[in-house]
């Protein structure tokens, strides 16, 4: 191999490096079938407009949303593969990020692994088909108050009426019933300090939230399959 072609691949994979280093995403291009694939990782709590600790593993949507929409505009990348191992965290930004990726024309593929908890669930079934590893859980439970609440009718209206927001979108992106949903959300035998449930992989996959139990090479075929179709 030529010095330049030798230069350009180690300036290729050292900005590959610095991709996964500093944002945890990479464009998968070294498959048989030419497909580009854009690797996102929902990893940690979902920061919103607070900021969280600093010890605290996050996803900043801020930096999500406009990436997001470069793939969008990016002719060059075929797909999206979406790894999410997160507690959950602020409602309103992992709305945005679920509706964001539903959005997306390019086809859309999301694996679970570790857990996908409370908000992470809407952006779970975000995606055009989701995989969840075996070991893999959900935690289902009401939009719950955190920090200051003023105890009024106003405030007790607005958590209902996000709520209403989250089942709507996640009984639209998966095949559970809106009735079966909140019926998870409000189990009081599961959780010991709280309410809602619990479920492993195939629990999640029987209650018809992910489509499949799968790992990363099932999800990666999944998306090479959709884009297939879509191109």
């Amino acid at each position: 191999m030529p010095e330049c072609e030798k230069n350009e691949a180690l300036d290729k994979n050292k900005y590959k490096d610095e991709k996964i280093e500093k944002e945890s995403q990479v464009t998968l291009e070294e498959n048989a079938k030419n497909h580009k694939i854009h690797l996102i990782t929902i990893i940690g709590e979902i920061e919103g407009h607070e900021n969280a600790g600093n010890q605290t593993k996050v996803t900043k949507y801020e930096l999500l949303l406009p990436q997001l929409a470069f793939i969008e505009d990016n002719k060059d990348i075929d797909g999206v593969l979406l790894l999410l191992n997160t507690m959950g965290g602020d409602v309103e930004a992992g709305l945005a990020i679920a509706e964001m990726i539903s959005s997306l024309s390019k086809p859309t593929v999301s694996l679970v692994l570790g857990g996908s908890h409370s908000i992470g669930v809407p952006i779970a079934v975000s995606t055009d088909y989701s995989y969840i590893v075996p070991s893999g859980t959900m935690v289902i439970h009401p939009v719950r108050m955190s920090g200051m609440v003023i105890g009024a009718p106003q405030t007790f209206n607005y958590f209902r009426d996000v709520q209403k927001r989250i089942i709507s979108f996640v009984c639209n992106h998966c095949k559970i019933s809106k009735e079966r949903l909140e019926e998870l959300m409000m189990e009081t035998e599961v959780l010991t300090k709280d309410i809602g449930s619990v479920l492993e992989g195939k629990e999640a996959v029987k209650e018809g939230i992910i489509d499949e139990i799968g790992g990363i090479s099932q999800a990666i075929n999944k998306l090479h399959e959709l884009i297939e179709k879509y191109k």
